[in-house]
């Protein structure tokens, strides 16, 4: 797949939508995401695990609205049941606020919506995944299960993306390090903001070309996980560590043109 010639203005338009909604993406990671559904190559769904009140949706869906690329699938029990959710305040529920994210924007027809848990939604899923979207559940066990179950489903040439590798989370971090940077059946991989990704690459991933360039990336992150462990509050020296550590890993600017020149040759 290639950059589409419009592609700025496609990912402009998508930036001032994800910018209005609530929720927590950075403009480096909406413009990121962007990117990935517009670029990805492979045949397959857009799944996006975790929604809260859709702000990375209407990103997404801004794209294959504007592409044509079918529906992006949406999956979140809409309760915050995980102790790394985000604060509900005096609401029992998000969905009304996803929902009412998702008019505003005028793309709820792009959005294929599930009101479930991902582990649920997986009991029935045999669909290929071109990009799989996980920004659910951030403790250890619930990252590694969203990965496990739907992992298995990304077609060859697509990209999964964890979102909050780079924040003081226990589970995407070590997932993202242990399981997909590790594994030799991931090619590309990299990181924007606190998101990390990687390409499935089953065919060429073993090559030393791109696991010496794996192990790098591991090399550097892997110092992020005994701190994140901690939890949310670090303080003093272990704070100052881990503001320092996570400079050092590589996580600027994607430049479109470079990413897609990478990812096509799978």
């Amino acid at each position: 797949m290639t950059l589409p010639p419009d592609f700025r203005s496609a990912a402009d338009e998508a930036w001032e939508r994800v910018r209005v909604a609530p929720g927590f993406l950075t403009e480096r990671e909406a413009r990121f995401l962007a990117l990935a559904a517009a670029c990805t190559p492979g045949q397959g769904v857009i799944l996006e695990i975790g929604s809260f009140k859709g702000k990375s949706t209407v990103g997404l869906a801004s794209i294959v609205a504007r592409y044509s690329l079918g529906k992006v699938v949406a999956v979140d029990p809409h309760t915050a049941p995980s102790s790394t959710d985000p604060s509900l305040g005096d609401q029992s529920s998000s969905f009304d606020d996803f929902l009412q994210t998702l008019a505003r924007a005028g793309l709820s027809e792009h959005v294929e919506v599930h009101r479930t848990f991902s582990r649920d939604l997986a009991r029935g899923w045999s669909r290929p995944i071109r990009f799989l979207w996980i920004d659910g559940d951030h403790t250890y066990p619930g990252a590694k299960q969203d990965l496990d179950l739907f992992a298995p489903h990304l077609a060859p040439g697509g990209v999964v993306a964890f979102h909050d590798v780079l924040h003081n989370f226990a589970g995407p971090i070590r997932v993202f390090v242990e399981d997909v940077l590790g594994s030799d059946r991931y090619g590309p991989a990299g990181f924007c903001g606190s998101i990390g990704w990687a390409q499935y690459r089953p065919a060429d991933g073993s090559s030393a070309y791109f696991r010496d360039r794996r192990r790098t990336l591991a090399r550097r992150a892997t110092r992020l996980i005994r701190l994140s462990e901690r939890g949310r509050e670090l303080r003093g020296a272990a704070k100052l560590r881990y503001k320092l550590w996570r400079a050092l890993v590589p996580h600027g600017d994607v430049d479109p043109s470079t990413w897609v020149n990478a990812v096509e040759q799978g």
